[in-house]
């Protein structure tokens, strides 16, 4: 049953939906991290495997603690982490063992990173917890950077496209693995 006290977004996230939303540099396909049928879909639109894991974002750190084994974050880490959120760095953290195989993949870790972009932030605090946060785009193609080519390209198999604009970084996010300080993704 729809709540109008929940924008369209964050209704379609509740259902069960995948959106595709702006982020700092690109436009993402997003869902509700705890439901499968929905990570599955974003996998099928995306034609990724789902051992490759997913990254979430949220707005704040407790959004993600669900999902991080916060206790085998190193401490001598923990402030180089902290000290870059919110931001574009997503860090691979240590995974709770609750955490779902078909969010972090093969790994034993989880990719999160906490925003800066105002209408994630916004979605995250409505939706209440972290979403998917996986770029808008089939596996080797480049991501979508406006709604209009989301609509165009994904319109059909997303429940909807937040109509805003991406932020100002020209680059996704830069991964980094919080306990060897290896940078996966420049």
């Amino acid at each position: 049953m729809d709540n109008p006290a929940y924008s369209p977004e964050v209704q379609a996230l509740h259902d069960g939906g995948v959106i595709a939303y702006p982020t700092e540099a690109v436009f993402g396909f997003g869902c509700d991290p705890d439901n499968e049928f929905a990570v599955q879909r974003i996998l099928a639109i995306k034609q990724r495997p789902v051992e490759k894991g997913l990254i979430l974002i949220a707005d704040n750190y407790s959004q993600l603690i669900k999902y991080v084994d916060d206790k085998r974050i190193p401490i001598d880490k923990r402030a180089d982490i902290f000290s870059r959120w919110p931001g574009s760095t997503t860090w691979l953290l240590p995974a709770a063992p609750s955490t779902p195989k078909w969010l972090t993949g093969q790994f034993d870790s989880i990719a999160v990173r906490v925003t800066t972009h105002p209408t994630v932030k916004r979605i995250c605090n409505e939706f209440g917890n972290a979403i998917v946060s996986t770029s808008a785009n089939r596996a080797g193609e480049e991501p979508v950077t406006s709604a209009d080519q989301a609509i165009a390209l994904f319109g059909n198999e997303v429940n909807m496209v937040v109509n805003e604009s991406v932020g100002s970084n020209s680059q996704p996010s830069q991964i980094v693995c919080a306990t060897s300080g290896k940078i996966i993704r420049n």
